[in-house]
């Protein structure tokens, strides 16, 4: 099962070296990693997303916790968060291709960014599973460049992870 560490941690140079460096350190594998400040600027915010193959979640979770730069950490199972994450896939188009990929695109919520001759380049946010089936329908067209973002997340309901 995919689970969702947001962790609070300094503002400053090295952090995510430090944790990046645990993860290697014990062989734990990250799915998926977004940084950004929060509303404080000497906060900010990690997203990893991990799989819990062999139970390591508690085991990363107490690692983490260790690390002199973590102020505080939630572990987040899919049921308790929204989460998002940003897609661009340039796809091979022409005259005849064109209209269909456009219409793939809205359909699943994105747009168009970018169009060339022989290129369009679609934009899409939503979960990494619906992007996914937006990849595959993409994929016959002829992918020329897939770049996502890292997984963001945010709890569900009224609580939130402060660092009081």
């Amino acid at each position: 099962m995919k689970h969702t560490l947001s962790v609070l941690v300094e503002n400053h140079a090295g952090v995510l070296s430090r944790i990046s460096g645990l993860f290697a350190r014990r062989g734990f594998n990250i799915d998926s990693l977004a940084v950004g400040t929060t509303a404080d600027p000497a906060v900010s915010c990690v997203t990893l997303v991990v799989d819990d193959k062999q139970n390591e979640v508690e085991q990363i979770t107490k690692q983490l916790n260790k690390l002199i730069d973590v102020i505080k950490l939630q572990d987040f199972t899919p049921e308790e968060i929204i989460s998002r994450e940003l897609i661009l896939i340039k796809v091979s188009a022409n005259d005849q291709t064109r209209s269909k990929i456009a219409e793939l695109a809205q359909l699943a919520g994105g747009k168009i960014a970018d169009i060339t001759r022989n290129s369009l380049t679609v934009e899409c946010c939503d979960t990494t599973d619906r992007l996914e089936n937006l990849l595959e329908l993409m994929r016959p067209y002829g992918l020329k460049r897939v770049v996502r973002t890292g997984t963001i997340a945010l709890e569900k309901g009224s609580e939130q992870l402060t660092i009081e």
